[in-house]
């Protein structure tokens, strides 16, 4: 079977700041009521809720680790070594008053020192050096990964994280769960608070080809850490796995 694709690719960027490559990632989704990431959210933004389904009303909370390759300054190549590294990020989903949708990171976790550092103070991204690994397996035929995580610096130190999941089918939405389906995967920038103003960093990428996921084990501190201490405690209302894609990153504006 063959995954249908799940949203339309944003309009080309006239300028590529950075591309990278997107790998093996996990998405584990929590659906709060939008008052729970108020604080969280930059200037001009507002929780983006879902408005049909079961979850309709509530904004997503989400956990995604994956390995980041190959990232590289505009459409020069990969930086060796630097440009490839263990990522697990908390994302929150946001849209302002333009109508631009896009995610806010409570909290990156990523191994590689020189990129928390350019990312922190280049464009004000909570990013948080942490010692990473990712394991793949093979079990009954089916992929299983496993990613692991342990915060360095800035604090707090030593929180830890691991989330193992089973690959399943290719996920065709059909009309009843592409609505949701879309709405977290059709992101086509970030924001974040930098110089005092509020920026859109736009990104643009091929369609998500999402897989079904079992969640085998979650024992997790980061969403504690960035302000969300009940979700770890209770299963994710949404769980799905991606192969991965190519994305590029323009200019913030």
């Amino acid at each position: 079977m063959t995954a249908e694709p799940v949203a339309v690719v944003a309009s080309p960027l006239r300028t590529v700041l950075l591309t990278q490559r997107w790998c093996d990632l996990a998405f584990l989704h929590w659906f709060v009521p939008p008052e729970r990431v108020l604080g969280h959210l930059p200037p001009g933004t507002r929780p983006d809720v879902v408005e049909q389904g079961p979850h309709a009303g509530h904004t997503p909370v989400a956990l995604v680790p994956f390995l980041m390759v190959g990232s590289g300054l505009g459409h020069g190549p990969a930086v060796p070594y630097l440009g490839t590294f263990w990522e697990t990020n908390v994302r929150l989903y946001s849209v302002d008053a333009r109508g631009r949708r896009g995610v806010v990171f409570a909290s990156l976790d990523a191994s590689r020192l020189a990129v928390v550092l350019a990312a922190r103070y280049g464009l004000g991204l909570p990013y948080r050096w942490s010692r990473m690994r990712g394991v793949e397996r093979r079990r009954d035929g089916a992929r299983e990964l496993a990613w692991t995580a342990r915060t360095r610096w800035p604090g707090p130190r030593g929180l830890r994280s691991r989330v193992v999941v089973r690959v399943g089918d290719p996920l065709a939405p059909d009309a009843a769960v592409r609505p949701l389906v879309e709405f977290l995967t059709a992101r086509w920038g970030l924001h974040t608070a930098r110089l005092r103003r509020t920026w859109y960093l736009r990104n643009e990428h091929a369609t998500w080809a999402l897989s079904r996921a079992e969640l085998l084990a979650l024992d997790d501190e980061l969403l504690g850490a960035a302000g969300f201490p009940d979700l770890a405690r209770r299963p994710p209302d949404h769980v799905a796995f991606a192969a991965g894609v190519r994305t590029s990153f323009g200019l913030p504006g």
